[in-house]
């Protein structure tokens, strides 16, 4: 089918908000391609966990890490709603100093106060300061309506060892622990297409088709002219008179322009794909927070909660620092990596602090396994390449312990699971980090902004070198956000549709 107007590959948590903000133009096409299932899989927002492994997730893993020697599982969504239909529904920004440092990278205009506008037209945050949060944007977001006893307990113990509850943990603006705002209304989960593409469905000049895997885009003389995808085996084209946009995601939006031949020629060569354009940035850059955490068992049954993560904390792991560098989060559930059994049995209950490195230093890649698209990437996030981030670990451990053992948990907080006592000198705790680490799912930067060598798109998120092609999801993020990423996915995603819009293709 020719003549489409705008192309959006993968129906995750941005491509869903580019349909419904591009098909707002009812002169524009509209056709939005997800590889996964239209019908997303209904489970409690508690259960978010139940998710990973099942055909609502990718469910990759990585390569074995030079550092760790483990290979460590990599859960993304697959389906209409991406990774926003699968994923703990925290919806919080990072510190402002983090948006501000995509700017020193080379990202001028996406700066905090740059993507300020955007990340507020995605959300309804009632009785907020109406200068930073918005009010009747598609995403209603706020903390649990009904506040757990173990997170008042928590929040309690992290103000107890000294750090500070802030009104508003989410805004990019405070440091301290607070109220996780979350994507959950009236008890169920809202992804990015239950919010933007769902109300949208009937509009005439939108196309989606499900079950779509994008093979490649069509490049003619430096133009994007097309993409390439099939439906159960069949192959397809469709044909962009406009703009194609990539939506697919930190590893997928790279994979899909490594098999469309751009890229660094090197690696294409190596694995037989035909170089259409030598961009040696796409799959380099890719970064991700590293995340461990410290397991209680309980002392008394705990009640269930509503997503099981209410409270989260942003603090600098050493008090010199310019910015906070160390997220911690306090879950009602035993949480830990599926390799590491705990020391004492933690019969389906627990407490967990986990902690990550939200300003990682280390760099990782994504490759193409082959040629084929259905083929896996080769998924290699190099954590703990630079030791500053286990240092920054370590400190999160102590700070976790820390929580842990203050008075105000006693009344729910049994022994110490993991990493246990015996964890205590540098060399058991280094092991036990390497042991217990898994991925937040943050993935980011694998075609990141900026207008140097290494550089996939520039600050209207147009790929190099090629017309009519641009990419808008996490891959474009210069550095990871200190916070979990998919408020700021959404405000990209919001930008990006404005730019498609404005500018004429």
């Amino acid at each position: 089918m020719d003549g489409y107007d705008f192309i959006v590959v993968g129906g995750g948590t941005a491509g869903c908000v580019l349909a419904a903000r591009l098909s707002e133009d009812a002169d524009s096409r509209v056709l939005l391609l997800e590889a996964g299932s239209r019908q997303p899989l209904e489970t409690a927002p508690a259960a978010w966990t139940t998710l990973q492994g099942t055909s609502a997730d990718w469910a990759d893993t990585s390569v074995v890490q030079t550092a760790t020697g483990t290979t460590i599982p990599w859960p993304r969504g697959r389906g209409l709603g991406g990774s926003s239909a699968i994923n703990g529904m925290c919806f919080t920004r990072g510190h402002r100093s983090s948006y501000d440092a995509w700017v020193t990278a080379g990202a001028k205009g996406w700066g905090f106060d740059d993507l300020l506008p955007y990340m507020m037209r995605s959300e309804h945050a009632e009785g907020r300061d109406p200068a930073v949060r918005g009010v009747g944007g598609p995403l209603t977001v706020a903390p649990a309506p009904s506040r757990h006893p173990v997170s008042v307990a928590g929040l309690a113990a992290a103000a107890e060892i000294g750090y500070p509850e802030v009104a508003d943990i989410n805004s990019g603006l405070e440091e301290g622990f607070g109220w996780s705002d979350l994507n959950i209304v009236d008890g169920k989960r809202q992804s990015s297409a239950d919010a933007y593409l769902a109300p949208v469905l009937h509009r005439p000049n939108l196309e989606v088709i499900s079950d779509a895997l994008g093979h490649r885009v069509r490049v003619e003389d430096r133009r994007c002219t097309g993409v390439e995808y099939s439906v159960g085996g069949e192959a397809f084209t469709a044909g962009c008179r406009g703009e194609a946009v990539l939506s697919a995601g930190t590893a997928g939006s790279a994979q899909l322009l490594l098999l469309s031949g751009i890229g660094p020629q090197s690696h294409l060569r190596q694995v037989g794909v035909e170089v259409v354009l030598d961009l040696p940035g796409v799959g380099a850059n890719l970064q991700d927070h590293p995340r461990s955490t410290v397991v209680y068992s309980p002392a008394r049954p705990i009640p269930a909660g509503v997503n099981n993560a209410e409270v989260i904390g942003l603090i600098r792991s050493d008090p010199a620092l310019d910015a906070p560098d160390l997220q911690l989060q306090l879950l009602e559930i035993p949480y830990y990596a599926p390799t590491l059994p705990p020391r004492l049995p933690v019969p389906g209950q627990g407490i967990t602090i986990a902690f990550a490195a939200v300003t990682p230093r280390s760099r990782g890649s994504v490759q193409l396994s082959d040629a084929q698209p259905g083929t896996p990437p080769r998924l290699d996030p190099n954590y703990y390449a630079d030791p500053h981030d286990l240092e920054v670990m370590a400190a999160g451990l102590r700070v976790a312990r820390a929580i842990g053992r203050a008075s105000a948990l006693d009344p729910w907080r049994g022994e110490e699971a993991l990493p246990g006592p015996d964890v205590r000198e540098a060399d058991s705790v280094r092991t036990y980090l390497y042991k217990s680490l898994r991925t937040y799912s943050h993935q980011v930067g694998t075609c990141r902004i900026g207008t140097d060598e290494m550089a996939v798109v520039d600050t209207d998120l147009r790929v190099h070198g090629i017309s009519g092609l641009r990419v808008a999801d996490a891959s474009v993020m210069p550095s990871i956000v200190s916070a979990n990423t998919i408020a700021t996915v959404y405000a990209i995603a919001e930008r990006a549709a404005g730019l498609l819009r404005t500018h004429s293709y």
